[in-house]
């Protein structure tokens, strides 16, 4: 292509117009020094950029021709050929806003390594427009960018699935993502602000962002050419002295339409900042929002009945209301007002979050705490949920100024409830690892002191179901903490709320008060709770005896389980605490039974809704997952978990090493703690056991030096466990274990060794586990009565007499021999029953041998003649009652040769006596296929002989 069409179309595009430029040089030199100084003469009154394009356009012979360019060029390039002016803040901003738009675009698929080079890429067109912002202020496109992209990374980071599935440039893309833009936001932190306090849309943004550039334009002297912009319709150079075509003259016309509209703009932005009363704010539509306090119920019915429709922008709802709020006079007014304006914050939280923002949060806390002041300042205004309002709003607002009593429809029970709700879901959101969570824990005191005020405003009007509510709300607040922490919030309580007259009461005292006053109440469920949070309370401050008879006398334990959840939940809780309780009281038995059922459960997260455990098998659907996630617990309510297992398996040792040893030889000894078996019979199969790493090894290496006798190596393991010092009065704890241990060394140590032994010294045995003379009486004195063992207390030579009365009261030598005994004796019964089987089988078949040799023996002839005479003739018996012949058909003898039919069944071979139906005949005779035993080949005595009848 020739370089006049070249130059012709290089107009619109940077790198290209450089390029022709630059040849133009190298082929016109003529030409090149003309642009030159045309060019060096607009750079003096143009931008940087201003003053490149001036160059493109004075650069070499094309600049003449190009008009004749765009008339010869075809229709298809008609529209590359049109001249397009844009100024060097169009030009800046428009890649500014093509980054924002590839970075909306990479959100919506989720793509970080995009997002990130986006971002790159957004901040480079930033620093080139370093000198426009500096001179305009930072564009609001930019601050709205930075600010959604926080909250788009903010929910990535909540769904913790999402992330484990993603690659692994993606990972690395978030992770440098979080890190620079944390650090980028910090230099914006007042526009961001700014900008959060009065959100604008894009449309708006565009709009103001126009206005401001047509601003400077009119402000502009005309004879300033040293602040001319590239809008300013002027040809620079020589083409001031081209004609144009007419697609240009339109496109010069055009903007110079712009540039007045612009102009026009500029002039309203400035007759708001003069406070000029010729303009008015626009809303969409056109429709202008104006509020006077004639007509204030009026535009309020409106809002009203307009929220929940679709459509309904809620932002605006919001604005209009707080316009309203700003507008009104009375009390009456402003609780009106108020009453419609704080369930629309409420009305904003977004779904994708789960949670309010803190902001609009914080909003809705403080116009409740107004509410609540003009409430106590105007006592004759009543905001009741179950009654119909009386009269018209301007009826009782003549009545409310006249002093009579006005009700209001209002639930101020739920915004009170909701505003909680919505404070504890933001918890649940936020990471408890960073300072974002400490510093929203901060306005737990805020939430406080309102339910504080709440409860006084209802105990005023005597609305009792409220009262209740509220009450249980405050409990909830204060069940689970610490002394010190109850008397700060009350103190600030007393500052954020001066009216409150109350005294300052002790934490115990108060707590008390809260739920005895709650036992009298109708709601069942109000009263459950306020119990298990009084025991829970009692618990922490170490009131074993009164907290375990509460829960024993309010029999809850027997249907708990028809409860709703969060009772359930709350009943785990307390169990838990109790178990806790009892350990630092030193009561080992009460901490296990309380804690079996949630430690032997293997599901101790999901019981106390401190976090979901993954199964590979869950059968959970989508709605219940998220019902579980909505019950979680805020991380500062949490009961740690290790040391609640530390103290289930310490405790659940001090009890079954010594059952152990007292039932070793009994095949199905009883087991107190299945849990503390298993593992402990896990930690026994391994075949090299090194050093304890965790807090499960320590107490498993403590158990087997205990089973062994070894008190002071298991002292040491246990103490070994970091996991101590985090519960109160930590040398106590370990003081008592101690004492523990060498108690149950001794009971265990009686137990495995009393068999070898005919007495024992008390003194011994003191020195031994290194405990007084008079507790280790006391120990074997509560053995014997127990009959635990067999022994009595011999005085004056001060020894323990260990007697053997009973049979199980053997060593572990006689219990393997007598094991070893019945093994055998088992073994020989079960080989005779596989003998006597086998033998009796041998027996069948020697008798079917010998029937058949005996049949050939008998019969010969055709005619199958007996040998001997005729079977049907008597003859003499051998023996003298047996009869030898006899007719063969003849009826079945009980004993003999010929008794018995050919057909029938005979269980041996017959005999010359009734004993000796089963012989097999004389040994001369027999043939054996094998040996048999000599038993079998014995004859029987003649007494064991029977007689033919």
């Amino acid at each position: 292509m020739s370089r006049f069409f070249r130059g012709g179309e290089s107009d619109s595009d940077s790198e290209s117009d450089d390029y022709s430029s630059s040849d133009q040089e190298q082929r016109n030199k003529d030409s090149d020094s003309e642009a030159n100084s045309d060019s060096d003469a607009s750079a003096s009154s143009d931008s940087d950029s201003d003053a490149d394009d001036n160059k493109k356009a004075a650069g070499g012979a094309n600049r003449f021709m190009r008009g004749f360019a765009a008339s010869d060029s075809d229709e298809d390039s008609e529209d590359d050929s049109k001249r397009v002016v844009k100024s060097a803040r169009d030009k800046r901003f428009d890649e500014m806003r093509t980054a924002v738009k590839g970075l909306k675009n990479a959100q919506k698929i989720n793509d970080w390594v995009a997002i990130q080079n986006e971002f790159e890429r957004l901040n480079k067109g930033y620093s080139k427009a370093a000198a426009i912002i500096q001179r305009e202020g930072v564009p609001r496109f930019y601050i709205r960018t930075i600010i959604e992209l926080e909250d788009f990374m903010k929910e990535a980071l909540t769904n913790k699935d999402a992330i484990k599935k993603m690659n692994a440039s993606s990972s690395r893309a978030l992770n440098a993502m979080k890190q620079k833009l944390r650090k980028h936001n910090k230099q914006y932190e007042a526009d961001i602000e700014k900008f959060q306090a009065n959100p604008v849309d894009e449309e708006a943004s565009a709009d103001e962002a126009e206005a401001a550039a047509a601003k400077k334009i009119v402000r502009k002297p005309a004879s300033d050419d040293s602040d001319s912009d590239s809008d300013d319709d002027t040809p620079a150079g020589r083409d001031k002295w081209v004609k144009v075509s007419g697609d240009e003259q339109s496109d010069n016309d055009f903007d110079q339409k712009k540039a007045k509209k612009r102009a026009a703009n500029a002039a309203a932005a400035d007759g708001k900042a003069e406070g000029a009363d010729d303009f008015q704010v626009v809303g969409k539509g056109g429709k202008v929002f104006e509020v006077k306090p004639e007509n204030l119920f009026k535009k309020l019915q409106e809002i009203i009945e307009a929220r929940g429709k679709k459509g309904t922008d809620r932002q605006v709802q919001m604005d209009h209301l707080q316009k309203i709020l700003d507008v009104a006079v009375s009390p009456y007014q402003k609780v009106k007002v108020l009453l419609a304006l704080i369930p629309s914050r409420f009305d904003s939280a977004p779904t994708s979050t789960g949670y309010m923002a803190i902001d609009v949060w914080k909003n809705a806390a403080n116009e409740l705490n107004s509410l609540f002041g003009f409430l106590e300042e105007s006592s004759n205004i009543r905001v009741v949920e179950l009654s119909e309002e009386e009269d018209e709003e301007t009826v009782a607002e003549g009545k409310f100024k006249n002093g009579e009593e006005v009700t209001i429809r209002g639930s101020l029970n739920s915004l009170i409830d909701r505003i909680d709700d919505e404070f504890t879901k933001s918890l649940q959101h936020i990471d408890p690892h960073t300072l974002d969570y400490i510093s929203r824990l901060r306005d737990e005191t805020v939430l406080y002191a309102l339910l504080v005020r709440a409860q006084k405003y209802f105990e005023r009007i005597d609305f009792t179901l409220a009262v209740d509510q509220t009450k249980m709300r405050r409990i909830e607040h204060l069940y689970y903490k610490p002394d010190l922490v109850i008397q700060a919030v009350e103190k600030e309580v007393r500052t954020l709320y001066p009216t409150l007259n109350e005294e300052l009461e002790e934490p115990v005292r108060l707590v008390e008060n809260l739920c005895t006053s709650l036992y009298k109440t109708d709601v069942d469920r109000v009263r459950t709770r306020a119990l298990l949070c009084h025991v829970y309370h009692l618990a922490l401050h170490d009131n074993f005896q009164k907290a375990r008879d509460m829960l024993l006398m309010s029999h809850l334990q027997d249907h708990v389980g028809q409860t709703e959840v969060f009772t359930q939940i709350l009943f785990n809780r307390t169990m838990v605490q109790l178990g806790l309780c009892a350990f630092r009281s030193g009561l080992i038995r009460e901490t296990t039974n309380a804690l079996q059922e949630i430690s032997s459960s293997g599901k101790v997260k999901e019981l106390l809704a401190q976090g979901v455990q993954m199964q590979r098998y869950s059968e959970k659907t989508p709605e219940q997952e998220r019902l579980e996630k909505q019950r979680q617990l805020p991380f500062h309510m949490h009961i740690n978990l290790e040391l609640l297992e530390c103290v289930y398996l310490t405790a659940s040792m001090l009890l079954e090493i010594p059952n152990m040893a007292a039932n070793a030889h009994e095949p199905r000894r009883k087991v107190i703690s299945k849990p503390f078996r298993r593992m402990l019979d896990y930690n026994e199969r391994q075949g090299f056991t090194g050093p304890p790493e965790n807090t499960r090894d320590h107490i498993m290496g403590a158990a087997k030096a205990l089973a062994a006798g070894e008190w002071q190596r298991c002292q040491d393991l246990i103490h070994t466990v970091k996991i101590w010092e985090l519960m109160p009065q930590a040398d106590k704890i370990k003081d008592m274990l101690t004492t523990k241990i060498k108690e149950e060394g001794l009971r265990t140590y009686l137990f495995t060794y009393a068999p070898y032994y005919d007495s024992l010294g008390q003194d011994q045995l003191a020195s031994m586990f290194d405990l007084p003379a008079l507790q280790v009486r006391g120990i074997i004195s509560r053995m014997i009565i127990n009959e635990e063992i067999d022994a009595s207390i011999d005085q004056p030579t001060n020894t323990i007499v260990l007697h053997r009365a009973s049979a199980g009261d053997v060593s572990r030598l006689e219990h393997l021999a007598g094991v070893y005994a019945d093994k055998v004796s088992s073994l020989v019964e079960s080989n005779e029953k596989l003998l006597e089987a086998r033998s009796q089988h041998l027996g069948l078949q020697q008798q079917q041998q010998q029937q058949q040799q005996r049949g050939d023996n008998n019969y010969r002839g055709g005619n199958n003649n007996y040998r001997g005479g005729d079977r049907n003739n008597n003859s003499t018996s051998k023996d003298g009652n047996n009869n030898k012949g006899g007719d063969r058909r003849g009826p079945a003898r009980q004993s003999g040769y010929g008794g018995g039919d050919r057909n029938s069944n005979r269980s041996g071979r017959g005999g010359r006596g009734g004993a000796q139906s089963g012989r097999v005949g004389s040994p001369s005779t027999r043939k054996h296929p094998v040996d048999l035993p000599a038993f079998l080949l014995k004859r029987p005595s003649p007494s064991a002989r029977g007689t033919n009848t």
